[in-house]
């Protein structure tokens, strides 16, 4: 036995795989094919409403009496309104205000939501039931006609100061913003109640961290997965709810056309040219569908409880 050596077990850990937490995330993401195939579809989108105007150069109010409610054909491949403007001109245009509008009410909503959450998730006592006192009022609130009520009262001195469609578009960003914050500052304030009792959070608050850097350096960063995917819920939201608000004829004036604009023109022509309606209706299906799936895979790639 006095020739035989034993092999020490091999401390090298050179060859241990390290994911990085980028990695790590795109390998749980890639895992919702829905969610990936959603990615490449919303940037194509965006891709040809941003683009596609350079190229294809028709006017949006171009109006040609001799082609009026034409479907889809060479000249204009998803048809024309009553007035013989080129639907696939408006719709692209359209796009781009329509997800300006939901991409912006929703940064507006997860600011909002996000500082009130924080503030009653690090708080005590009074300043944490006034907050959720205050989030309680607005989710009891009928969002609906309080919406109806805020464009009746505001929408012309808001056209006077900054114009027919900047005005617009300020106040409905606003009033839809306004009214999407509640969700989130609930779950902002219940991770933040989940985290500030963990080990990391005492031992910065043992080293003498103020309130303040203990939120910005050490909860609020965990706490931005489940804001993320609500982000991408109330996008959706805010584009659903503008198309409702023009589809009222509340939204934006005639001559901008959103898709809820276009779908609301449409309407009384369904019978005779229902493709005016469908390809607004479509657009706006497949870009909420699109967000929702993206949403999905985003909660799935965050989860900590998921393993690559």
């Amino acid at each position: 036995m006095a020739g035989l050596t034993l092999a020490s077990p091999s401390t090298d850990t050179s060859s241990i795989d390290r994911v990085s937490p980028a990695r790590e995330f795109w390998l749980r993401f890639r895992r919702h094919r829905l969610a990936v195939f959603s990615v490449w579809l919303l940037s194509l989108l965006v891709l040809a409403i941003l683009f596609v105007p350079m190229i294809w150069k028709v006017g949006i109010n171009e109006i040609d009496f001799t082609s009026t409610l034409e479907g889809p054909t060479a000249a204009h491949p998803l048809g024309t309104d009553d007035l013989g403007q080129d639907i696939l001109a408006r719709l692209l245009y359209g796009g781009r205000i329509s997800l300006a509008v939901g991409f912006t009410a929703m940064l507006m909503a997860v600011l909002v939501g996000t500082i009130v959450g924080a503030i009653a998730g690090i708080s005590r006592g009074s300043v944490d039931a006034g907050l959720m006192w205050l989030t309680d009022l607005f989710l009891s609130l009928p969002q609906i006609p309080l919406l109806l009520l805020m464009i009746y009262l505001f929408r012309d001195p808001l056209k006077e100061i900054a114009g027919p469609e900047m005005g617009m578009f300020i106040l409905i960003v606003v009033v839809i913003g306004g009214f999407r914050w509640m969700p989130v500052a609930r779950l902002v304030r219940a991770q933040f109640f989940s985290l500030r009792e963990k080990e990391f959070v005492e031992a910065a608050r043992a080293l003498g961290a103020s309130p303040l850097r203990q939120v910005l350096r050490h909860i609020l960063p965990n706490a931005l997965g489940p804001v993320i995917v609500a982000a991408t819920i109330d996008v959706a939201a805010a584009i659903i709810t503008e198309s409702t608000l023009s589809f009222l004829g509340l939204g934006f004036p005639p001559d901008v056309p959103t898709w809820g604009r276009l779908l609301y023109d449409a309407k009384d022509y369904l019978d005779v040219a229902p493709h005016w309606a469908l390809f607004p209706g479509g657009i706006i299906f497949i870009t909420v569908l699109s967000i929702n799936y993206i949403g999905d895979g985003l909660r799935d790639a965050l989860d900590p409880r998921k393993v690559v």
